[in-house]
């Protein structure tokens, strides 16, 4: 698969599925940039250009995902970026549905996150 200009930014706070998330992409042919709390995100994305897509979990410390997201919907130049809210989190995710474009249940089946995450990138 090539990636070309397909980016994916992955905001996760556990850093054993941050970086397995980065390699498995990377692989799969995806510029990939990390952060590892909703305001590192925040922080990045306001530094470079838009990400084709965000993975973004919801249970963080610092900035959690689901105030990222409120962020990112009420940012002129950050509310067109699709977001797919990964989580184990049923509950918390079904809050902040309306606000992405796609929820993935932790833990994430492969096949599943590539197919979302092409839906865009």
């Amino acid at each position: 698969m090539s990636g070309g200009g397909r980016r994916v930014m992955v905001v996760e706070d556990d850093r054993d599925i941050r970086e397995s998330l980065q390699d498995l992409l990377e692989i799969e042919g995806y510029a990939v940039t990390t952060a590892e709390n909703g305001r590192d995100a925040l922080e990045r994305l306001r530094r470079m250009e838009a990400p084709s897509v965000i993975l973004l979990d919801l249970m963080m410390p610092v900035m959690s995902g689901d105030e990222l997201l409120h962020v990112l919907r009420g940012d002129d130049a950050l509310r067109s970026i699709p977001v797919l809210v990964v989580s184990a989190w049923t509950d918390e995710a079904s809050k902040v549905r309306d606000l992405a474009q796609g929820f993935l249940r932790k833990p994430i089946a492969v096949p599943d996150l590539l197919a979302e995450i092409d839906r865009f990138a």
